[in-house]
């Protein structure tokens, strides 16, 4: 066969294809790989994420799952809360799988592996919920978003319930990018207050004598009020301190936000204050309303903490996509993304330009107990709106 004849037959076949391919393209779908803690020990979690995720796909779509006609399809993987697993897991979604975006992971440690894949592969990573600054901070880069709060985020509203002066304050926080950003970041936001400990233990401490007891040498003597503020995520009850009777030295504890079931070890402190991310009955939106009521309807109980942030993962994705009609292209998504706002379970987010973390609200706190609960009830002190809280911009941009 001459070259000639091989060329024209070549170029004949591919014009034949071609309709066929634009078709294809034109009908389309857009993937999203979802790369969260399906197992492991952030695994309620990671179902909380995953459960939200599908609901806010379906509210930002009118429950069409479709974007400028084309299809939303999810690629669930699940990284074992292991930081190995969740690169390769990512790099497979991205090359094999041709996911246009992703989102997750549920740890911050697996998070920090992902970011330099979403970097290589030029594909954005949306990260929900991993907290550690450094994801928005030293390690990131221009591919990576967060609607998942930071640990600034986390620490500079629960200073405001807890830097007051004559207080004195020692830290409990596990022994990795969880726990060491956000003391970090609570240090960095403390003002009145005096930090004198602060006490690292194993992510899967079940036993907190030692460390408990460290706190109370550290703390027994001082003068003023006493406090422990517990950062911790996952399995094992850092609360269990308080049976080495706290009280007996003045020590009070207090924390953050939490998922349902862990909270129900918050009905054994009263009054206790502290911020958090979310909590269903706090923030009045038509979203938060639309995500409860749907919520109680399918499963017979209240959004938790992290379903609020997959839904607000899923708003943002889609959103940014009906800015750009259905183009998944990643530089026109970083161009639509970047100070970008959009209407998510807790009100309004913006993505700042300069580091891509959603700016956000923040609750503080009281706990009162109800009998009609099986949690310590967050009720509602004050909003803490994102334009009060100087969150500290971490990159090197």
């Amino acid at each position: 066969m001459t070259h000639a004849r091989r060329f024209w037959l070549t170029t004949l076949a591919a014009a034949l294809a071609m309709p066929a391919l634009a078709f294809a393209q034109g009908k389309g779908e857009i993937r999203i790989a979802h790369v969260y803690s399906k197992t492991g020990p952030l695994e309620a979690y990671g179902k909380q994420t995953a459960t939200g995720f599908v609901m806010g796909l379906e509210y930002a779509t009118g429950g069409t799952m479709t974007v400028a006609g084309k299809k939303l399809v999810v690629i669930e993987k699940d990284d074992q809360g292991k930081p190995d697993v969740g690169k390769s897991l990512l790099a497979a979604a991205y090359g094999d799988d041709k996911a246009d975006i992703a989102v997750g992971p549920t740890s911050s440690g697996v998070a920090l592996a992902l970011l330099p894949v979403a970097e290589e592969y030029k594909k954005i990573l949306l990260v929900e919920p991993a907290v550690a600054d450094s994801i928005t901070g030293d390690k990131w880069n221009r591919y990576i978003f967060r609607t998942g709060r930071n640990s600034s985020q986390d620490a500079i509203s629960n200073a405001v319930a807890l830097d007051k002066k004559d207080t004195v304050i020692a830290t409990l926080a596990q022994d990795y990018a969880f726990g060491r950003d956000g003391v970090k970041a609570f240090k960095d936001a403390i003002k009145t207050a005096k930090i004198v400990h602060e006490e690292y233990l194993p992510t899967n401490t079940t036993d907190f004598t030692a460390g408990a007891q460290r706190l109370i040498d550290k703390l027994k003597d001082q003068p003023g009020r006493k406090v422990i503020f517990v950062i911790w995520a996952g399995a094992g009850n850092p609360f269990k301190i308080a049976d080495l009777d706290l009280k007996r030295y003045g020590i009070e504890i207090a924390t953050g936000g939490n998922i349902l079931p862990a909270m129900a070890a918050y009905k054994n402190f009263p009054g206790m204050e502290g911020a958090t991310y979310y909590y269903f009955g706090i923030p009045k939106n038509p979203v938060n309303e639309w995500l409860v009521a749907n919520h109680y309807k399918q499963f017979k109980n209240p959004p938790d903490f992290f379903t609020a942030g997959g839904m607000s993962a899923a708003i943002a994705v889609v959103e940014a996509l009906k800015k750009t009609a259905g183009d998944a292209n990643t530089e026109k998504l970083i161009k639509t993304m970047e100070g970008m706002s959009f209407e998510t379970p807790k009100g309004k987010m913006t993505f700042r330009a300069d580091d891509h973390q959603a700016m956000q609200s923040m609750y503080h706190f009281r706990i009162k107990v109800d009998p009609a609960f099986a949690w310590g009830v967050p009720e509602l002190v004050r909003e803490i709106k994102p334009e009060e809280m100087n969150v500290p911009i971490r990159n090197k941009r």
